[in-house]
């Protein structure tokens, strides 16, 4: 490939144009400024453009010269990162495993439901959270490898996944130290009193606690909903109300938060899905997420 410029030169505009003057380039350089000059003009003679004009005292950079500025710095920043590639090339290849966290999955079990592939060796986990359909538009154009929800996907002849159940936890209801007392007393008929926390139409989760509540006849007094289920345990630990969450992460709940378990969900569950583009698995670590055979 022939080039009409000196990448050194550009490197020489670069350096110029970054420190603001001919003098502190050739600080920056450890060269004459004359030297630095005539570089810049080889540089400005190649292109047919002038790059640089004076502006009183010092220099500004033209049209051109911000353009050339602008393919200078990605040139320069590509160029930055050669050692970290030519180093990563020649060293162990790394486990790449791409996963979608849907926003309405309990994110305290997620810890726990990637806990199969953590110890796999050079592992590069790369984890996205968004809304589900998005995720499962990403899976089915292969930007991950597999969406962990708290739902199957639903039917879609267009979109060819496949929904793994990877398990489930019931789910108990936790207050902060305050509300423990009152909390204790007449379940679930105070939950019209006491203030409950809940977790969006995002989670399915939602729609079985609103049918729950309805068949008891109960109307809650709900003073927070969270699309996060970690800032929701925020929420809750702080002393802003009560609130369901998955048992699975009952030692976290306890040990880390100071909440304490008051009732149990009474038949509700949480339920997780490991969505993939086979119906048999192929990837490696994506096999292990899921329940292995007896």
């Amino acid at each position: 490939m022939s080039l009409e410029f000196s990448y050194r030169h550009l490197y020489y505009f670069w350096v110029v144009a970054k420190e603001g003057g001919m003098a502190k380039a050739a600080g920056r350089l450890g060269m004459a400024v004359q030297t630095v000059s005539a570089q810049v003009r080889e540089l400005e003679r190649a292109l047919g453009q002038q790059l640089l004009k004076p502006a009183g005292r010092g220099l500004v950079l033209t049209d051109a010269g911000q353009a050339a500025l602008r393919q200078a710095e990605q040139i320069f920043a590509l160029g930055e990162q050669l050692p970290a590639v030519v180093r990563d090339a020649v060293s162990a290849p790394q486990v790449r495993l791409a996963v979608g966290i849907s926003d309405g999955l309990s994110k305290l079990v997620v810890r726990q439901l990637l806990e199969p592939v953590m110890a796999a060796p050079r592992l590069r986990l790369l984890c996205h959270e968004d809304e589900f359909d998005r995720l499962l538009a990403d899976l089915a154009l292969h930007r991950l490898d597999v969406v962990l929800s708290d739902r199957p996907a639903p039917a879609n002849r267009n979109l060819k996944v496949y929904s793994h159940p990877v398990g489930s936890s019931p789910l108990a209801w936790y207050a902060p130290p305050a509300l423990l007392a009152r909390a204790s007393e007449g379940f679930p008929q105070n939950l019209a009193t006491l203030p409950v926390l809940l977790p969006t139409a995002h989670a399915a989760m939602r729609q079985r606690l609103d049918t729950w509540f309805e068949r008891r006849g109960v109307h809650p007094q709900v003073v927070g909903e969270f699309e996060d289920s970690a800032l929701l345990v925020t929420f809750g630990a702080a002393g802003m109300g009560v609130f369901p969450a998955p048992v699975a992460v009952h030692d976290k709940l306890v040990a880390s938060d100071g909440l304490q378990r008051f009732a149990d969900g009474d038949g509700l569950e949480e339920q997780f899905y490991a969505i993939a583009t086979e119906k048999k698995v192929l990837h490696p670590l994506v096999q292990r997420l899921l329940p292995q055979p007896r």
